[in-house]
């Protein structure tokens, strides 16, 4: 019998699981929230994510349950794993990319970097952090947000104001997240990937580029790295997940302060859009690493195939054209530049695709790459 692997979200992580699905021979099957979605090849049910019932009868069709996100509520995790359906990761790991504030307090306990931060609930509380860190922070809602989402810098008590009234009209109550503005100089990503029997390996430390809160491009290795810096970034990711007992992916998201110091920014436990460049450039794509992780089979080697590799998003795409309709310019420019599509209508400031380049100069593979890339602009 064919191993089954379900997957929960229908975007384009679930999409890029599928061909090393294919190639192992796992059968894959994925729970889409809506018909049409990236990974709607493999979208076996359409339902929703947070009903228990929909999702049951998902999962007791499949040896295995995974993600392509995180917001699966934990009573419907809950629910799976009372009736022995085997989820990775569990809902004891997810709960700490869900919740930030979860996420902090772990991170503190296992005596993680990561910057000073607190939980406020009033605009009185934010006043007293502000004013304990030069007048500026960063608040960020505790669960729901990404892609620069959900996340806001603020100089004054008011600034979060509606986001506490919003918090107040909530009748489980909550409280925001408010850490310190940290002076860095570029965000880093360390991937790691474990399987339940506990086999832990890790990817290159890489440089990942922000253009208004969304990842533009990723650099691999982080240029410049050095050996402390490299060996500090993957024992750091290594005890997170096995401090957290994850089980599949992890991408510990990071910045690099002007002191030399690295501090936990945040936490994404699955395929991550910093490890896109796997799939042209590393001995094992993070999308199969991930399948055998979650299967408990043995791990794939991680070392980059070409010195180094560089991913770059492409966000938008051609309004009221197709990217399809930049193939045959893109790929004659820049053949030796991989493309990849998830199947979505270009829109503004949306991720429908990226391309991927590998070689011996970093320099030239990220050029190659710009250029593929902006054709689809």
């Amino acid at each position: 019998m064919f191993m089954r692997v379900g997957v929960i979200g229908g975007g384009q992580l679930a999409r890029m699981m599928i061909a090393p699905a294919v190639e192992l021979g796992v059968e894959i099957r994925v729970l889409a929230e809506q018909e049409g979605m990236s990974a709607a090849l493999a979208a076996t049910a359409v339902g929703d994510y947070r009903d228990i019932d929909t999702v049951l009868a998902f999962a007791r069709d499949v040896d295995v349950v995974t993600f392509d996100h995180e917001h699966v509520p934990q009573e419907v995790l809950r629910a799976m794993t009372a009736e022995g359906i085997s989820v990775h990761p569990g809902a004891d790991a997810l709960r700490f990319a869900q919740d930030k504030l979860d996420m902090r307090r772990r991170l503190t306990e296992l005596g993680a970097p990561q910057p000073d931060w607190a939980a406020v609930t009033n605009s009185t509380e934010l006043a007293t952090f502000l004013d304990a860190h030069g007048g500026r922070a960063v608040v960020k809602t505790a669960r729901g947000g990404y892609d620069g989402k959900g996340v806001r810098v603020v100089d004054s008590a008011n600034g979060a104001d509606d986001w506490f009234a919003a918090l107040a009209e909530d009748a489980n109550g909550g409280a925001l997240l408010v850490e310190e503005l940290v002076d860095f100089t570029r965000e880093l990503a360390q991937q790691v990937a474990r399987r339940p029997s506990g086999q832990v390996v890790a990817y290159p430390l890489v440089e990942t580029v922000q253009d208004g809160g969304v990842c533009s491009e990723v650099l691999a290795p982080a240029p410049g790295a050095s050996a402390a810096l490299l060996a500090e970034a993957e024992a750091l990711g290594v005890a997170i997940a096995e401090g957290i007992g994850v089980t599949g992916m992890l991408a510990v998201e990071l910045f690099e302060t002007r002191d030399g110091r690295i501090l936990v920014n945040e936490l994404a436990m699955r395929p991550h859009n910093s490890g896109h460049w796997t799939q042209d450039g590393a001995a094992t794509s993070q999308f199969e690493q991930h399948l055998r992780a979650v299967l408990d089979l043995p791990l794939g080697a991680t070392n980059p195939t070409a010195g180094n590799a560089v991913m770059l998003n492409i966000l938008g795409g051609p309004l009221g054209q197709t990217l399809e309709s930049r193939f045959d310019a893109a790929m004659a420019a820049e053949p030796g530049v991989k493309i990849h599509t998830y199947g979505k209508e270009p829109r503004p400031g949306r991720k429908v695709g990226h391309v991927n380049a590998a070689g011996a100069d970093a320099g030239a593979i990220l050029a190659a790459a710009r250029v593929a890339r902006d054709f689809f602009a």
